[in-house]
């Protein structure tokens, strides 16, 4: 049941929607908490209440839609209201319900309507709806699991959904934080508790970053997108019967190497699309900071050319006002006769030295302000080069892994994320099974045969040999 919830305020007009005859049937289930005895008079008795504090969305409206194919009861949908209810804080508050029923791309669907009001006339303070929208997705999950009911892809749960879609942001995201076997093993019981059949088992174990497999030791098992191994029976809470009922012969299930081969092929054609991401990312930013540059250089070239137009005409202007210090005609003489006339024109010539450090100096403040809007520009370049060189390195260094993987076929269980871990609710991390080994196998690949060891002693103990040889025979050559 896909629950969406938001503030508002518009009491008329939200009555007038849910009222609206273009549906085929409209019903008003349910008034709590008002004293009109209709939509409209019990919405505007929250407006009027609303009134006295400072709230302007003072309703919540909670639209309630089932799976277009699944028949839900009026209780059920009540159910669900009291349960939005609690986990929204709105317990007790005046709510209206309504139900619509209309035809739709599914066929015919019924879904209600729940209004509530946010405000508490006893305090004359608003209900605080902090992070309702999250609420209501994981009471939608858990509403769609409770019921048995298909789960849209945008249920999903976030962090364990299939890594094939992540995005370049997600991926580095999801590589920083591991896996939690909180979380892993909440992914694998949905994906258990929605499925009726092995192929859909495979594909909601996919849809979040799983593969379906058959164990060496444990007969079903799942391989994530790092090669961890993670056995059903344990990890889904379902005994081994159980899961042979519902997927039939484990045989008929790919190995751990392909399937292990399969998931690197595929992240391997991932790690491809995010490195041509990365390449069109960093040519997108270069133009950027052309861009950039260039409006930045143009809008500094501006202001220089506008502050140089100013001081060029101050100094004309200051220039004429200590000019006109300087009298004429008979005054003019007699401030010759005194020594008036040279005092002003020292005067003068000091103001004009002061205004000419002045403008200087304004524009070297300028020159220093634009120096540092520059060098801003170009320290946000390298960060966002620093940051698209570090997700190349790291997607490299994936398809490099995933490359491995795909040439091998296996895949070393004890390498991953976390040094192949899973960390615990508890916060401690649990190593997984990692592959045996036999002690000839581990022989064989320890030292070579002693028939080649043998060989390679008496090349190294020859060559030691010739080497006197040869400078005595040089020393030989030079003598003569």
């Amino acid at each position: 049941m896909i629950l969406v919830g938001n503030q508002r305020g518009g009491a008329k007009d939200l009555a007038r929607h849910l009222m609206k005859q273009d549906n085929e049937h409209v019903s008003v289930h349910e008034l709590r908490g008002f004293v009109a005895d209709d939509l409209d008079g019990a919405f505007t008795e929250s407006y009027a209440i609303s009134r006295g504090t400072k709230c302007r969305q003072f309703l919540f409206s909670l639209s309630l839609n089932p799976p277009p194919d699944e028949e839900v009861s009026t209780a059920d949908f009540e159910a669900a209201i009291d349960r939005a209810e609690a986990k929204l804080g709105l317990t007790g508050q005046p709510r209206a319900v309504v139900f619509h029923e209309k035809e739709g791309p599914g066929g015919m669907r019924r879904h209600a309507h729940a209004v509530w009001s946010r405000i508490r006339a006893d305090e004359m303070k608003a209900v605080q709806m902090s992070h309702s929208h999250r609420k209501l997705m994981d009471m939608s999950r858990e509403l769609y699991l409770e019921h048995g009911w298909k789960m849209p892809r945008g249920l999903a749960d976030q962090k364990n959904r299939d890594p094939r879609n992540f995005t370049l942001e997600e991926w580095q995201q999801a590589r920083r934080a591991g896996r939690d076997a909180k979380d892993l093993k909440a992914s694998i019981q949905d994906a258990w508790a929605i499925s009726d059949t092995k192929t859909a088992f495979s594909n909601a174990l996919l849809e979040r970053g799983l593969w379906l497999a058959r164990g060496d030791r444990r007969g079903y098992v799942a391989v994530d997108y790092e090669g961890e191994v993670f056995s059903l029976s344990r990890w889904a809470g379902v005994k081994t019967k159980h899961l042979r009922e519902r997927l039939g012969d484990e045989k008929s299930l790919s190995s751990v190497e392909d399937a292990t081969a399969r998931m690197a092929a595929a992240m391997t054609q991932k790690m491809d699309v995010f490195q041509k991401e990365l390449a069109s990312r960093k040519q997108a930013e270069q133009q950027r900071y052309e861009t950039q540059r260039i409006e930045l250089v143009e809008r500094q070239r501006a202001e220089r050319k506008a502050l140089s137009t100013a001081q060029a005409q101050r100094e004309m202007k200051e220039h004429q006002d200590r000019q006109a210090r300087l009298r004429g005609g008979v005054k003019g003489l007699w401030d010759r006769l005194t020594g008036a006339r040279n005092r002003i024109i020292e005067e003068n010539m000091r103001e004009a030295d002061l205004a000419r450090l002045r403008d200087l100096a304004e524009r070297e403040r300028m020159v220093s302000e634009q120096l540092e809007q520059r060098r801003d520009l170009i320290a946000e370049r390298k960060n966002g080069q620093r940051i698209t060189n570090e997700h190349a390195q790291t997607v490299a260094a994936d398809k490099r892994r995933y490359d491995a993987m795909v040439g091998s076929g296996l895949v070393d269980h004890s390498v991953g994320r976390n040094g192949g871990a899973v960390r615990r609710p508890d916060g401690h991390e649990k190593r997984q099974n990692r592959p045996t080994r036999t002690p000839e196998t581990k022989l064989e690949t320890a030292q070579p045969p002693a028939e080649d060891r043998n060989a390679r002693l008496q090349a190294f103990k020859a060559e030691r040999r010739g080497v006197p040889d040869q400078q005595r025979q040089a020393r030989l050559k030079l003598e003569r």
